[in-house]
């Protein structure tokens, strides 16, 4: 096995089928069916799963060195972004619950990279801004963080990765419609 970063790489099989029939499925030659061989390789969720794989390992390789996590960085790029912002809005610009962006920001805010204050307008509520390590750290990673991206979908030409982040919104957008959300962007 392949190791990035201290992350083995599980290799793709694309004949590996959930179900005991192993034989090949081509999904115009039949129609959906409960009982009907489906595998892996033709499973959206699977293949999403997969290419997140790859692109956390693609970020950990990428951005070792920095000690931050993919989920640590959308945080400190929402912040960057909006200068300060409570936990919970945080928690909605990175589409994560709450629960696991607070544990994040604890993380950051040991680190050094954040300060977590309590807010004025809402004592409850914890404002959150970079630092100005979290500044320099962020504006650091920038460069590989973004070819981390870019590799993930680099297989593709320049067209195909614009479709493909097209399709990737519209899929979002769309299921925030149906349950009555704003769209993540």
């Amino acid at each position: 096995m392949l190791r990035i970063a201290g992350i083995r790489r599980i290799p793709f099989c694309r004949a590996l089928a959930y179900v005991s029939d192993m034989a090949p499925h081509h999904p115009a030659d039949h129609p959906v069916s409960d009982h009907a061989p489906w595998p892996l390789g033709e499973r959206p969720g699977f293949l999403l799963r997969r290419l997140h794989q790859i692109h956390v390992a693609l970020f950990a390789g990428n951005c070792a060195r920095f000690d931050v996590t993919p989920v640590q960085y959308s945080l400190m790029s929402a912040l960057a972004l909006r200068v300060a912002a409570d936990q919970t809005t945080l928690a909605n610009d990175v589409a994560l619950d709450r629960t696991t962006v607070t544990g994040a920001l604890k993380r950051l805010q040991k680190r050094g990279l954040i300060k977590r204050v309590a807010s004025r307008s809402d004592r409850r509520a914890q404002e959150c801004r970079l630092t100005p390590a979290g500044t320099r750290v962020l504006a650091e990673m920038g460069r590989p963080a973004r070819q981390a991206h870019h590799d993930t979908i680099a297989a593709l030409t320049a067209r195909e990765q614009a479709q493909f982040i097209a399709l990737m919104v519209q899929l979002i957008e769309a299921h925030a419609a149906a349950n009555g959300e704003g769209a993540a962007r």
